[in-house]
């Protein structure tokens, strides 16, 4: 299909679009509530693994496959799902993905073996792409003056479900039971397809291509928008020393010389988290300054707490864990500070293509977290943590390099 053909079709008309409304703080809460309780849902398994291998039966290798499977499924749900809100009601799928979301916890929650949770986690992880549906509609609904600000708001509800999601899990598999925290995530996403049925109104398509030139529609706009190129590139970059960080930090703390459990680590999840709650700051700013600054602020703060990381190893076991939750919250801060400023960059492309848009630049972040987190594991077992961090920096860098490139 020529680009041509494909501009004709995606754009219907900026008429058929509901015309975007100031948006109540209630709403803007019940979204942001929604993405995160949904992306939550791809992480509760992950501190519990050890205590439902126990159980079931199964060995440690083969429970393994549970997270690999929920982000797999996540992978190809924002591949294939996600486009889908352009061409239907984006109200309707949410509202069909939170009852499949809803069916696969319940699954997992009641499964028997590892024969059951395997299929259930590839289910969770399609599904929980409903976080991705609920950002693009908060850009849909949103004016132009608060765009920024409504998405920095939605996307801070998202990014403290990951945060928080394993250290939840983790105090409620202990006290009631790796199946109880299923349980309780069922209701929650219940309770959120409710609210989406009742508070959100209905989305008018913006596309009228069949679903193979929908998917074939996302090479397209790559080719055609030199900033979803720059703003996929850059981000999926900031993506690898966000998940180098992440993935190797339990493993450097239970180490010598901390020997601290997984507990130590999901703590600093709540560094993380408190750098995450800074991004309605970042979307205002690009409201109101451009997202080209405040993306450019995000990739050297980055790339600067993983410098100061590095340094760790030469400072005192005590000013070690503060440096290390400083730079949590630091680079955190640059890296959703910078995703706030991206999805800004990008929603302005194509307005009948955000979610087509939002799908290349998730695609590109899952990428580069995957790498990130395969290289530092094999950093850290050969160069150790200091290795880890300048490999981040470097990767922040890289980021503030291509935001600098014309």
């Amino acid at each position: 299909m020529s680009s041509t053909q494909v501009l004709a079709h995606s754009a219907l008309s900026e008429v058929q679009q509901a015309a975007p409304h100031p948006l109540s703080r209630s709403r803007i809460m019940l979204m942001a509530c929604g993405a995160g309780l949904s992306v939550a849902s791809l992480y509760y398994s992950q501190p519990m693994l050890g205590v439902l291998a126990g159980d079931i039966g199964a060995s440690g290798q083969a429970t393994g496959l549970l997270p690999t499977l929920t982000q797999l499924g996540y992978a190809l749900g924002i591949l294939l799902l996600a486009p889908l809100g352009d061409r239907h009601d984006r109200r309707h799928i949410m509202l069909i993905k939170a009852a499949l979301l809803v069916l696969a916890l319940l699954l997992a929650g009641l499964s028997p073996s590892l024969t059951f949770l395997l299929p259930a986690s590839l289910l969770i992880g399609l599904s929980a792409t409903l976080a991705q549906d609920i950002v693009p509609a908060a850009a849909t609904l949103a004016t132009e003056d608060q765009r920024g600000k409504v998405v920095g708001s939605v996307m801070t509800g998202l990014l403290t479900g990951i945060l928080l999601s394993r250290v939840i899990s983790g105090v409620v598999a202990e006290q009631f039971g790796w199946r109880a925290m299923f349980f309780i995530a069922a209701g929650s996403i219940l309770l959120t397809g409710l609210a989406i049925y009742r508070y959100l109104p209905r989305f008018q398509p913006s596309t009228a291509l069949p679903y193979r030139a929908l998917l074939g529609s996302l090479l397209t706009l790559w080719r055609q928008h030199a900033a979803l190129r720059r703003a996929a590139m850059a981000q999926g970059l900031l993506s690898v020393g966000f998940s180098a960080f992440w993935s190797t930090l339990a493993i450097m703390l239970h180490a010598s010389p901390f020997h601290l459990g997984s507990a130590a680590a999901g703590a600093f999840g709540l560094a993380g988290a408190a750098g995450a709650l800074a991004a309605p700051l970042a979307g205002h700013l690009a409201d109101r300054r451009g997202p080209e600054i405040v993306t450019r602020v995000g990739s050297a703060l980055a790339a600067a707490a993983f410098a100061l990381l590095s340094l760790a190893p030469l400072l005192p076991l005590s000013v070690q864990l503060s440096l290390l939750a400083a730079g949590a919250l630091l680079f955190d801060l640059g890296v959703q500070a910078s995703l706030i400023a991206h999805q800004a960059v990008i929603y302005r492309i194509d307005p009948a293509a955000r979610s087509r848009l939002n799908a290349v630049l998730f695609v590109c972040m899952f990428i580069g977290m995957s790498l990130g987190s395969v290289v530092a594991s094999v950093l850290l077992a050969s160069v150790g943590w200091v290795g880890v961090t300048m490999f981040a920096a470097a990767a922040s860098l890289t980021a503030l390099v291509v935001r600098c490139l014309k």
